[in-house]
């Protein structure tokens, strides 16, 4: 099945079913992580114009989530105006489907328009998928960063974001 049927809407960070898929990525980080994700995060992280919040629906259903915010530069790493993907998940029974995809190229696109010139994420080795997707993406290795920075077993990903 094709990503089509996806439909994505922008939304504040405290929208109910973002709670909802809260709450699965979390039990999924229990699952894998052995404990929730405890980096800081504030539902104002996704205002525009310093960030947006993303839920994708199929079938009525929400299914997918993601933002970013603002990011101040990191040292070692040229982009000025970076942007911190946060939040991105997709319900376990809809993966494999292109709704990452799909829900990253968004994400992208809405942070380029606000005026950001690279993507960067804190991920797991773990989350082998999310890599993958990453990467497939054009997602490299950048200087480590954040709440996780000194975390073992976290990446750190970013991603120049086309100029014209």
């Amino acid at each position: 099945m094709g990503d089509d049927s996806l439909e994505l809407r922008q939304v504040a960070y405290s929208h109910e079913h973002a709670a909802v898929l809260t709450k699965h990525a979390q039990d999924h980080y229990r699952k894998i992580y052995g404990g929730p994700d405890t980096s800081p995060l504030e539902t104002s992280d996704f205002t525009p114009p310093r960030g947006a919040f993303f839920l994708g629906y199929a079938a009525m259903d929400p299914v997918v989530m993601g933002g970013w915010r603002s990011h101040p530069p990191l040292e070692g790493w040229a982009p000025q105006s970076p942007a911190e993907i946060r939040r991105m998940f997709v319900h376990p029974a809809y993966r494999g489907r292109g709704f990452a995809r799909k829900l990253l190229r968004t994400l992208e696109d809405s942070a380029h328009l606000a005026g950001a010139d690279a993507m960067m994420l804190e991920t797991g080795f773990v989350q082998v998928d999310a890599v993958g997707l990453y990467r497939a993406c054009g997602y490299v290795e950048i200087p480590r960063f954040g709440h996780y920075a000194d975390a073992e077993g976290s990446l750190h990903l970013g991603k120049l974001l086309a100029t014209e």
